[in-house]
């Protein structure tokens, strides 16, 4: 009985030695364990703080580009506002003293319709030298103004320059569709129409 007691012991010291013999082992997995979890968890924080940084780039370079299209479609605004503002500028110059040559234009009229009533005067006369003369400073004050009369006899009827007061048949046939009589002159100022040609249009 006793030999019994004896094997019993022996296998119950056996046993604890080998759970001790085990404990170590286990200690270590479990170590490893923890540390393969430690580091999981610091390469999560690594990866989210990554993808904030990506998702504030996005942002930022998304805002960047708001800003340069903006950017340029300011600067377009500009470079038209500016190139609007110089045209009419130039406009303004050009057509400055529109108003005041055009309200000419019925003087020099009156000086055609008067030559034209002195024509059979002798050129030596006081007073057809004296007509003659002021028509022809009204005429250089209008060229130099860049006034312009408008071509009309016998040429074809343009409706963005000639007025037709009225048709008659044409007294030959290449005049059909032409201008066979002029009414009032027409005039231009800087190419732009101050005041249309008054015309009979052969048809």
């Amino acid at each position: 009985m006793s030999d019994n007691k004896m094997n019993k012991n022996n296998e119950t010291q056996k046993e604890k030695d080998a759970a001790g013999a085990q404990t170590p082992d286990n200690n270590e997995e479990t170590k490893m364990s923890e540390k393969a979890a430690s580091k999981e968890k610091e390469e999560k924080k690594k990866k989210s703080k990554m993808d904030k940084k990506e998702v504030k780039i996005a942002e930022l370079e998304e805002k960047l580009k708001d800003l340069s299209d903006k950017h340029l479609r300011l600067q377009a605004e500009f470079d038209n506002f500016r190139k609007r503002t110089l045209r009419e500028k130039t406009d303004l110059i050009k057509s400055g003293g529109e108003s005041v040559l055009t309200g000419i234009l019925p003087v020099v009229d009156d000086f055609e319709r008067a030559i034209q009533a002195l024509s059979n005067l002798p050129e030596e006369d006081a007073g057809k030298q004296g007509t003659m003369l002021i028509y022809s400073k009204f005429k250089d004050f209008l060229k130099q103004n860049n006034v312009n009369e408008i071509a009309a006899l016998h040429q074809d009827f343009d409706v963005d320059h000639h007025e037709a007061i009225t048709k008659i048949p044409a007294p030959e046939e290449k005049l059909k569709g032409k201008v066979v009589d002029v009414i009032q002159k027409g005039y231009t100022l800087n190419d732009k129409v101050i005041r249309y040609a008054k015309v009979v249009v052969g048809e």
